[in-house]
């Protein structure tokens, strides 16, 4: 017996640049080979995240509700996992598909539809530092270096 499912997908915006529907391909090809029955999939909006992930400020939330046989969700949580371009994934039961979530979905698939390109701010840049233990080396090396005079 199959249950409804609603999954909140969150992915790498490098994804969405190389082009949205492969960005969107990541999430509707992984539930199709798990035979999923997808009723809606759409971009639900692009976010700065409440803290990193991956390095990552930023990244494309997608929305998603399918039916699917239990026995495979397992299978399916790992795919998502293992997958580099998915950041995060939250997945839960409902009950029935909300209201207007289809024909929202279908016009997301609409010749008109046009997604903005995310923002360049989303990547973090590690920004090295001087620490005081080189300092703290160096005076040590020069001690060392006035022990050894005092020696000969």
């Amino acid at each position: 017996m199959s249950q409804i499912y609603e999954a909140m997908v969150l992915l790498d915006n490098d994804v969405v640049r190389q082009g949205y529907d492969s960005a969107k391909h990541v999430v509707t090809d992984t539930l199709k080979k798990y035979d999923a029955n997808v009723h809606a999939c759409r971009r639900w909006d692009e976010r700065r995240l409440a803290y990193p992930i991956l390095r990552k400020n930023r990244a494309t939330y997608f929305l998603s509700y399918f039916e699917m046989p239990g026995d495979r969700i397992p299978a399916f949580r790992r795919d998502l996992e293992l997958n580099e371009r998915v950041l995060r994934y939250m997945l839960v039961a409902v009950d029935a598909l909300p209201e207007g979530e289809a024909e929202q979905a279908r016009a997301e698939d609409g010749a008109d539809f046009t997604v903005p390109p995310p923002p360049e701010d989303d990547a973090i840049e590690l920004v090295a530092e001087p620490t005081s233990e080189l300092v703290d080396e160096e005076v040590d090396e020069e001690e060392m270096l006035m022990l050894d005079d005092k020696e000969d």
